[in-house]
């Protein structure tokens, strides 16, 4: 692999390129972004030069999209006129089931590769890019593959996990979207619920904590919600059961059992040991 691409050079694509650098990599690689984003990218040594969709298409090894779902949808179709026979087309999307189903209608079989890397932070631009993003977190991939791709993937030190499209999207809207949920719905019943605003202070670092993700922008969110709708709903409604059984524990001192089953997973979600 010597021509890497990435449409997107914010968090997520510049957080790649830096941890390919870190890792080893000693190709070009470029970027496919809007002229401030690229000359901001360059500016922090995320990436070597500039380079069209067209051109990335036709040049690059690998070219990852890491631009929100619906954008990706479009540059999917944009480039499939461009497409080099050795070029790896791969997405960093936060759903599955629709780019990989634009990716089956417009690009040949086998040139597309699905993927989520589980990571992130509230901010975003290449000024946020860090190498060590993808350390120790999970890469899903939609299928297995021996491209070099999924070996950098695991040399930059993300473990990669294998899951279709549709079980992608059911699993991350419990693992991924609720969180992002429950925290928005959080920082909304405390922000109305305090009469003051210095009882804030009242608060320690579990609410700090809890609503951190509540800084997530909506416009990156937007996408993702309305392409999972179904599942979402459907995790909603499972979390909403979930609250409402432990609200009518509240008086009668059942709600050990709730506890338990919380902190076992908890457990497992600190000690990767367990989840094996």
């Amino acid at each position: 692999m010597k021509t890497v691409a990435i449409a997107g050079v914010g968090l997520i694509g510049g957080s790649f390129a830096l941890a390919l650098r870190q890792a080893g990599f000693t190709g070009l690689i470029a970027g496919v972004s809007s002229p401030r984003t690229i000359a901001e990218a360059l500016e922090h040594g995320v990436i070597d030069r500039e380079m069209t969709l067209a051109e990335a298409a036709r040049e690059a090894d690998l070219l990852l999209l890491a631009q929100p779902i619906g954008r990706i949808v479009t540059m999917i179709e944009d480039l499939a006129p461009h497409l080099g026979p050795d070029t790896l087309v791969t997405d960093a999307g936060s759903t599955k089931t629709l780019i990989c189903d634009a990716a089956a209608r417009f690009l040949p079989p086998g040139q597309f590769l699905g993927g989520h890397p589980m990571a992130g932070k509230e901010s975003r631009g290449p000024a946020s890019a860090d190498g060590g993003l993808f350390r120790g977190r999970t890469w899903v991939l939609t299928r297995e593959s021996s491209h070099p791709f999924a070996a950098w993937v695991r040399k930059i030190g993300a473990h990669i996990l294998v899951m279709g499209p549709e079980e992608h999207d059911r699993t991350v809207a419990l693992t991924s979207h609720m969180p992002q949920l429950l925290a928005t719905a959080l920082g909304c019943a405390v922000g109305a619920g305090v009469g003051r605003e210095e009882q804030l202070r009242a608060g320690g670092p579990g609410l700090i904590d809890m609503t951190r993700l509540a800084l997530s922008p909506f416009d990156m969110w937007n996408d993702i919600l309305a392409t999972n709708a179904e599942h979402v709903d459907e995790a909603l409604r499972a979390v909403i059961a979930r609250l409402e059984s432990m609200r009518g524990h509240l008086r009668d001192g059942e709600l050990r059992a709730d506890f338990e089953e919380g902190a076992k997973l908890r457990r497992k979600l600190v000690n990767p040991v367990e989840l094996r």
